[in-house]
C-alpha cells in the first residue's frame, strides 16, 4: 500500500488533466501516427513565440537548451525540465525509501502518476515565475511590463501541461517510447542540422553551418585549416560550428554505440531445467547514461540559479553570489562555480583557460562516478538485488551453490568495478567532446545514441508483435 505522502495526492487526481489509456490494441501504424503527431506538435510549439515578450535579448540559458529540449522565447521555453525534475525527485525519494510505494501495485502506481503531475505542474509554475522575477527577459532597453509577465506565465504553464500530456499519451500506449525521449532526440537532431547547414551569417564573414562554410572556404581558395578552425576578423578562434566539430560528433556516436555492446557475460543455468543454459550480461555502461544526465541536470540548476541571482540588483557585486557565478554582458559565465561546471565549447576556450577545462573534466567525471554508485541501489541494480532476482527466477551460476549469497559475491566482483569504470568513461566522453565543438553538446549526443538504441529495440519488438500476434503476447505487446 502507498505511504502517507502519496495518499495525499489521491483527492487531487480527480482534478488533474489526464489522457485515457487505449481500451483496444493499438496497431503499429496507429502508434507511428500518434508518435509523429506528438513530435509535430512539439516542433510547432517550439516555433510559436511567447505573446507579449516583445524582445529576444541574450539567451542566458543557451548551454541548457539541448538537455531540456527547450527553445528560447517560444512556448517550449522551459522544455521538459520541470517534467524530468519532478519525476526524478519522486524516483529518488521512492528508491531511497524516504517515500513508501510499490510501483507494481496499480493503486500505488496511480498515486505516483498523480504526484508526478502535481510536481511537474508545480515546478513549471515555479520555474516560470523564477524566469520572470529573475529578469531573464529584461534588458537595459526593455523592462517586461507586469501584464506581459502575467500573460507569459500563463502561456508557459499551459505549454508545460500540454508537453506533459503529450508524454503521457505516448507512454500510455498510444505511441512508442516516451515523449520526453522523443523531444530530447528532436532537439539534438535540430541542433545538429543547424550546426551543419545553418544558412545565416556566422559572424566570421561566412554562413553559420559548417558545410556551407566549408563550401565558401573551398570556393574562396582559402586554406583547409579555415574549415576546421574558424576565425573572426581579428584572427581569434570562434565557437562557430566547424568540420572538426562534425568529425568529433561522428566519432562520439561510433564510440558510444561500440560501448553499448561491451559487456561481461556470466554463465547461468536454470535449477529445474538442466538443459537450459544462458548468459547474464553486465554491460560496461551498466547504469546507461543516467549519471551524465544527473550531473548535467545538477550543473544546469547551478547555472540557472547563479544567473537568476546575478540578475538581481542586490546580486551584482555580492560576494556570495559571485562565488556561485559571475556573468559577462552576453550572459556567458566568467567566474564562480557556474563557470567551472560549464564546458568550454571550443579549442579556443580551452587554450584561453586550460585550468577551467581540466576542472570541468574532473568535476564531470567525479559526479558521473558518484551518481553511478548512487543509482546502483536507488535503481535496484546492486549485486544483492540482482542476485535475489536471479534466485527468485530459478537461475543459478554453474559450479556454485544456488543461494543469493554466493551469487551476490560473484556479482560483487564485476558490478561495482563496471559501474565506476563505465561512469568515469561516459563522463570523460561527455566532457572532452565539448572541447572540440561537438554538435548537439556531448551530453546531447550521449542521450541521442541511447534514445535511438531504445527506439530501435521498440520498433523491432512492435513489428514482430504485428507480424506474429502469439509472439506479441509473449513480449507483452
Amino acid at each position: 500500500m502507498a505511504g502517507r505522502f502519496l495518499s495525499l495526492f489521491g483527492p487531487l487526481s480527480r482534478f488533474l488533466p489526464e489522457v485515457s489509456a487505449p481500451t483496444r490494441k493499438v496497431s503499429f501504424n496507429e502508434k507511428l501516427f500518434w508518435t509523429a503527431l506528438a513530435l509535430i506538435l512539439y516542433l510547432v510549439m517550439s516555433e510559436i513565440p511567447l505573446y507579449g515578450l516583445g524582445t529576444e535579448g541574450v539567451d542566458q540559458f543557451s548551454y541548457l537548451r539541448v538537455i531540456f529540449a527547450s527553445n528560447r522565447g517560444s512556448l517550449t521555453e522551459l522544455g521538459i525540465g520541470p517534467i524530468v525534475t519532478g519525476g526524478l525527485i519522486l524516483q529518488l525519494l521512492i528508491g531511497s525509501s524516504i517515500i513508501r510505494a510499490d510501483l507494481g501495485n496499480s493503486e500505488d502506481r496511480a498515486l505516483f502518476t498523480a504526484a508526478n503531475k502535481v510536481f511537474s505542474i508545480g515546478l513549471t509554475g515555479v520555474q516560470a515565475a523564477a524566469y520572470l522575477i529573475g529578469g531573464v527577459y529584461n534588458t537595459q532597453e526593455f523592462i517586461l511590463p507586469l501584464t506581459s509577465a502575467i500573460m507569459i506565465f500563463i502561456q508557459l504553464l499551459l505549454a508545460g501541461i500540454v508537453l506533459m500530456l503529450l508524454d503521457e499519451m505516448i507512454q500510455k500506449g498510444w505511441g512508442m517510447g516516451s515523449g520526453i525521449s522523443l523531444f530530447i532526440l528532436a532537439g539534438v537532431a535540430q541542433n545538429i542540422m543547424w550546426s551543419s547547414f545553418g544558412p545565416y551569417p556566422g559572424g566570421d564573414g561566412k554562413q553559420f553551418g559548417a558545410f556551407i562554410a566549408l563550401g565558401q572556404t573551398i570556393l574562396g581558395g582559402e586554406s583547409w585549416v579555415n574549415a576546421f578552425f574558424r576565425f573572426d576578423s581579428s584572427g581569434a578562434l570562434t565557437n562557430l560550428p566547424t568540420m572538426l566539430g562534425l568529425i568529433t560528433t561522428v566519432v562520439v556516436f561510433v564510440i558510444v554505440i561500440y560501448m553499448e555492446g561491451v559487456r561481461v557475460e556470466l554463465p547461468i543455468s536454470h535449477a529445474n531445467y538442466r538443459g537450459f543454459r544462458g548468459k547474464y550480461p553486465i554491460k560496461l555502461l551498466y547504469v546507461s547514461n543516467l549519471p551524465v544526465i544527473f550531473a548535467s541536470a545538477l550543473f544546469a540548476n547551478v547555472y540557472v540559479f547563479a544567473t537568476l541571482l546575478s540578475n538581481q540588483p542586490w546580486g551584482r557585486g555580492n560576494f556570495w553570489v559571485g562565488l556561485l557565478g559571475t556573468f559577462g554582458s552576453e550572459g556567458n559565465p566568467t567566474g564562480g562555480l557556474a563557470y567551472y561546471v560549464t564546458a568550454p565549447r571550443s579549442i579556443a576556450q580551452v587554450i584561453a583557460d586550460p585550468v577551467r577545462a581540466l576542472a570541468f573534466v574532473g568535476i564531470m567525471v567525479a559526479f558521473a562516478v558518484v551518481f553511478s554508485i548512487t543509482w546502483l541501489e536507488v535503481g535496484g541494480l546492486g549485486p544483492s538485488t540482482v542476485a535475489k532476482q536471479l534466485v527468485d527466477s530459478g537461475m543459478q551460476i554453474p559450479g556454485f551453490r544456488r543461494s543469493g549469497r554466493s551469487i551476490e559475491l560473484i556479482l560483487k566482483r564485476y558490478i561495482p568495478v563496471v559501474t565506476i569504470l563505465g561512469g568515469a568513461i561516459i563522463g570523460l566522453i561527455a566532457a572532452v567532446s565539448e572541447f572540440f565543438g561537438v554538435f548537439g553538446t556531448g551530453t546531447g549526443i550521449l542521450l541521442a545514441v541511447g534514445i535511438l538504441y531504445q527506439y530501435y529495440q521498440i520498433l523491432v519488438q512492435e513489428q514482430a508483435a504485428e507480424m506474429y500476434p502469439a509472439l506479441g503476447r509473449v513480449l507483452g505487446g
